[in-house]
């Protein structure tokens, strides 16, 4: 089964079912707060990522199928670091955030992104990939990395990033290193 997705097919009901997609950073203790609930729930609890050694399912601990862990770092406490969440219709589904890299020139990072499952039919991922990428170009970033999941490589090349080198391990898994340039954002 195919299905047309031209604009010409488009119909004024499809664009009326569609949510109104905004992102921007976090602006209140309860925002960051529900930022880094959606980063676990992705990251720890559906992904398996930054577990303790005792969180590993069938470790023989009383919590075996808990995974415990936090994908929190010094970079969350970090004023430079900018949490960013994306919303659907103003509920919060999405996040990423971004900073500089200490000791580069205009070279800024972008990750944890992490969209709730329940949120990624609406397309949270590439709003707010593209808002980190414009607030890093906005403050005087030349480029942007990201260490990204193998399966998510071609989202990231559609968006405009390329690899560079060969898979590493991040947080315990293999990732691909990938840059965009910045270009500088006007006012």
């Amino acid at each position: 089964m195919s299905v047309d997705t031209s604009p010409s097919s488009v119909t004024v009901s499809d664009l009326a079912a569609r949510p109104r997609l905004v992102c921007r950073p976090t602006s209140s203790a309860e925002e960051v707060a529900t930022h880094f609930r959606i980063r676990h729930q992705v990251f720890v609890l559906e992904q398996g990522l930054f577990l303790t050694s005792s969180a590993v399912p069938g470790s023989g601990t009383e919590q075996d199928d808990v995974p415990v862990g936090d994908d929190r770092d010094e970079h969350d406490d970090d004023p430079c670091t900018i949490h960013v969440i994306g919303l659907a219709d103003g509920v919060i589904g999405g996040t990423v955030r971004l900073y500089p890299l200490a000791g580069s020139r205009g070279l800024w990072k972008g990750d944890r992104l992490a969209v709730l499952a329940e949120h990624r039919h609406h397309g949270l991922g590439a709003p707010l990939v593209r808002f980190a990428v414009a607030q890093a170009g906005a403050r005087g970033g030349r480029e942007m990395e990201a260490f990204i999941q193998p399966a998510n490589v071609s989202f990231f090349r559609w968006l405009g990033w390329r690899p560079k080198g060969g898979l590493v391990t991040y947080a315990g898994m293999e990732h691909q290193r990938m840059v965009i340039g910045l270009a500088p954002q006007r006012a």
